[in-house]
């Protein structure tokens, strides 16, 4: 089964500050039809305003995933990390028994755009951690690279779900097919530009929502970035 999820049927909230495309039902957004898919819970799209940002808030028992496109985020946590996150790197933080963090713009003249993702995780009450790691252009080109995933795998950061989560860069006739085992759901997410889905046309903003399907086939991008999440029922 194939569902394809338009951008402007997401749901949205201009904060002024902030000004956020919501996947799944978060927040003042609810549609009970999209509540979620397998155990994705959230895929925010996030424009924050020059000098502005989230103040200090708490989480627990999520995977959290932040993927920047533009300009800078920066992240402080009760960890201890005081860090700045550019595009092209993946920050995840494992909110596990508990964190508390806060993300900023401090540029004064430039957009942080990123994608906030939330993954349930398969453990609770896990001590909450933090890992960031830069995955280069060259590296996504023409290919799906393995960005989170169970245990760190091929080079990954680590999350405590039951999801792999793979970041590519396709144009022209750049390809890719990933493998579904069975009973698996997926979910292919268009950051940018255009790109073909087992058949489907994606526009930036679109998603493609997979269940009992053996494949990913992604073709005919043109300047697209895509996030396949390969993901548990």
């Amino acid at each position: 089964m194939l569902t394809l999820r338009k951008s402007a049927d997401r749901g949205f909230a201009d904060h002024g500050w902030l000004k956020s495309h919501h996947s799944f039902s978060f927040a003042g957004y609810y549609d009970p039809a999209h509540m979620g898919w397998g155990n994705l819970r959230v895929i925010n799209e996030d424009r924050i305003a020059p000098g502005t940002g989230f103040g200090t808030h708490g989480h627990r028992d999520m995977e959290i995933i932040s993927y920047v496109l533009q300009g800078e985020l920066a992240h402080k946590d009760t960890l201890g990390n005081v860090v700045g996150i550019p595009p092209g790197d993946v920050q995840r933080m494992s909110a596990g028994s508990g964190v508390r963090h806060s993300e900023f713009n401090h540029a004064p003249a430039e957009t942080t755009h990123f994608l906030q993702i939330w993954i349930e995780p398969d453990v609770t009450g896990i001590a909450p951690s933090y890992e960031q790691k830069t995955f280069a252009a060259a590296d996504k080109r023409g290919r799906l690279r393995l960005v989170a995933a169970p245990g760190g795998a091929e080079g990954a950061v680590t999350i405590h779900a039951d999801a792999r989560v793979y970041a590519g860069l396709f144009d022209g006739a750049e390809s890719a097919t990933l493998a579904l085992a069975e009973g698996r759901k997926a979910y292919v997410h268009l950051v940018r530009g255009q790109l073909q889905a087992n058949g489907q046309a994606l526009q930036a903003g679109d998603a493609l929502l997979l269940d009992g399907e053996c494949r990913i086939d992604l073709t005919a991008g043109r300047d697209a970035e895509v996030l396949v999440f390969d993901l548990a029922p």
